[in-house]
């Protein structure tokens, strides 16, 4: 039978391994993902995934070659998978609208963000930090692509219970925090997110994650504009024949 070679490329991740346990291969700080091929094109046009919105995870747990845990992955180095898998299979060049204008970017050109390695514990997921008005100690984690799973699936829950409450910001919060002022139970974190936990607090560790956290700076600036702004992801990223067609 014939031999058939597959090109393959090395992702940097964004956090560079740096919180990942000593045992996974994600602490190398890198993954090594195959080119798309006609198989990734019938993930990315199968209805049931698109329903599901699962899609991009199928995708790319088909194209990792290196044998990781998917659920593992941090949700800025699964970015900086999912902008490397596009280019790769689609090109470099991503086409969007914004405010009723048409840009284009090279993802090739997207850097990650900068973050303190100094706040960083080699191989330990998990940061203090005193809520600034409650004064409360808490630790907290970077969510993983199985923490998102297990939220998804609460959230979707919670919405059979009662389909106008969705209460995403404390359900994130339940999951994002291990322990108020050293207790580590699951009941008592959860009954400080929906009880006592301040807005302002709340707002507080949301933006202190946001900038601790590992990623790809996906942000732009808009014509005119000197504050950045997020690029949208929207259907022609993994779809570019859309834009056009």
């Amino acid at each position: 039978m014939a031999e058939f070679k597959l090109p393959t490329e090395v992702v940097e991740l964004p956090s560079k391994g740096l919180l990942y346990s000593k045992e996974s291969p994600l602490s190398e700080g890198k993954v090594e993902i195959k080119y798309m091929t006609a198989k990734e094109e019938d993930i990315l046009t199968n209805q049931s995934y698109i329903e599901k919105g699962t899609v991009i995870d199928k995708l790319l747990e088909s194209l990792i070659i290196t044998k990781i845990n998917f659920n593992d992955l941090l949700i800025g180095d699964k970015n900086a998978l999912m902008v490397s898998a596009r280019v790769l299979g689609y090109g470099k060049n991503y086409k969007f609208e914004y405010n009723g204008e048409e840009y284009e970017i090279d993802l090739s050109q997207i850097g990650f963000k900068e973050f303190d390695e100094s706040n960083i514990t080699k191989g330990n997921n998990e940061f203090q930090f005193t809520l600034p008005n409650s004064e409360n100690l808490i630790t907290f984690k970077l969510l993983t692509q199985g923490d998102e799973k297990k939220i998804s699936t609460e959230l979707e829950g919670l919405k059979r219970l009662n389909k106008d409450f969705s209460p995403e910001i404390s359900t994130r919060l339940k999951y994002l925090i291990t322990s108020v002022n050293g207790d580590r139970e699951k009941k008592t974190i959860r009954e400080f997110v929906d009880n006592y936990l301040l807005a302002q607090d709340a707002r507080a560790l949301r933006e202190h994650i946001r900038n601790l956290q590992p990623d790809i700076d996906l942000t732009f600036f808009p014509s005119g504009s000197e504050k950045k702004r997020s690029i949208p992801i929207g259907v022609s990223f993994f779809y570019p024949d859309i834009a056009t067609g």
